[in-house]
């Protein structure tokens, strides 16, 4: 698991006034700009919090720096894995919001098949998306902060489940704050996006 991740909110009617095929080109052009993007920006990077971009495309996106993932899609995966050893243990609801939290971002669900996605506003074409790790629309981000809101009351209650169910065969186990933190993050993004009426969009650079 070597991926990187870059999370990005963005304005998604901005990124629709071009074709299909055109809107990551477009999103990663406003990202890369001279002294207007982000790519080796002059501000240092601050670790949960968001960076925005100078000039005309300034209010247009913004990028999330995760605390502790050193922007590694590792931890995501890994979070993902640890939830698939707890989830038969988890109470009902607390399971099915979860699941269709982590099927919403970074989980391809306990059969492998494909977690939800918005990706076919990006063309859906594996050449047009290469890199294309998060997908979701604003309609799809109001949905998963609603559900985001419902089960972080309940997420502290999940501690002594997941430590004990979470080890894997040679015992060692996840770490409960730091799978809790990762979600509040996405959950922070999520209520960032859907304040603003925007999309989401995980990119592997």
């Amino acid at each position: 698991m070597g991926l990187d991740i870059t999370v990005v909110i963005a304005d998604w009617s901005w990124l629709g006034e071009v074709p299909s095929r055109e809107r990551l080109l477009r999103l990663r052009n406003a990202w890369y700009a001279e002294e207007t993007g982000l790519w080796e920006h002059n501000a240092p990077v601050v670790e949960g919090d968001w960076e925005w971009p100078k000039g005309p495309d300034g209010s247009r996106f913004a990028v999330y720096e995760f605390l502790q993932t050193l922007g590694s899609y590792k931890p995501h995966f890994w979070a993902t894995h640890h939830w698939e050893r707890v989830r038969d243990h988890t109470g009902p609801l607390l399971r099915a919001g979860l699941d269709t939290f982590l099927l919403g971002l970074i989980w391809d669900g306990m059969d492998g098949e494909s977690g939800e996605t918005d990706a076919d506003f990006f063309s859906g074409e594996p050449e047009v998306a290469y890199g294309l790790l998060v997908a979701c629309s604003p309609d799809s981000v109001r949905r998963l902060a609603t559900v985001w809101e419902d089960i972080r009351p309940r997420l502290g209650g999940l501690r002594e489940t997941f430590t004990v169910y979470s080890a894997v065969p040679d015992g060692r186990g996840g770490d409960f704050d730091a799978f809790a933190l990762l979600l509040e993050e996405w959950g922070r993004i999520l209520t960032e996006a859907a304040g603003r009426g925007w999309g989401v969009v995980g990119l592997s650079e």
